[in-house]
């Protein structure tokens, strides 16, 4: 009996490994089209930031080279901080949480920042602003990076949760553990 309860807990090691990895590639992906992002619109804000001779243009090229910074900035953090580690199972759900909660929160953020650079082009265009096509570039671009970032963790946060509930459903069916040297059983009442 104890055989089969040693090799039963194995397995399930070896199957938080397969869901760690699972949420390790998941991030590991949505990072790289995080910075593919930034890096797109670093080169297209500077190369029209340069080229434009003013007006709207100019800011909103100007905008878009700093949110390309700071999102190229985020993936760095978000490949730094994505480690492809060994997890127990509480260590398991909660990276799994905190990766879930940390898109969800994102994709609220997405939305206030539309509806800032939503209030940014009407002060631009009420022209009461002492630089209203300013308001109006940094307004248009800020829409479009809130739109893409709204998409962005949107997905990426479907994509945590599916990989979460799979292991959510494979820990409640899963009972025993074992932590490399001792082995439990968990009896839910």
């Amino acid at each position: 009996m104890l055989v089969f309860v040693c090799s039963y807990a194995c397995a399930q090691t070896d199957s938080l490994k397969i869901f760690n990895n699972a949420r390790y590639r998941t991030t590991k992906t949505g990072m790289e089209v995080l910075g593919s992002w930034g890096l797109a619109n670093i080169g297209v804000g500077v190369a029209g930031w340069t080229s434009s001779a003013g007006g709207d243009n100019k800011y909103f090229y100007q905008m878009t080279t700093i949110w390309g910074a700071a999102n190229f900035g985020a993936a760095i953090l978000g490949f730094t901080g994505n480690k492809n580690k060994t997890l127990n199972k509480t260590g398991s759900l909660n990276a799994q949480k905190k990766i879930e909660r940390i898109f969800l929160i994102n994709a609220g953020l997405d939305v206030a920042y539309i509806g800032t650079g939503l209030i940014l082009q009407s002060k631009g265009n009420n022209g009461k602003s002492s630089n209203p096509a300013q308001l109006r570039g940094y307004g248009s671009s800020i829409i479009m990076q809130g739109a893409f970032l709204l998409l962005f963790d949107s997905t990426m946060y479907g994509a945590e949760r599916f990989n979460g509930n799979k292991l959510r459903r494979f820990l409640q069916k899963n009972p025993i553990t074992f932590n490399g040297k001792t082995v439990g059983l968990i009896y839910n009442m």
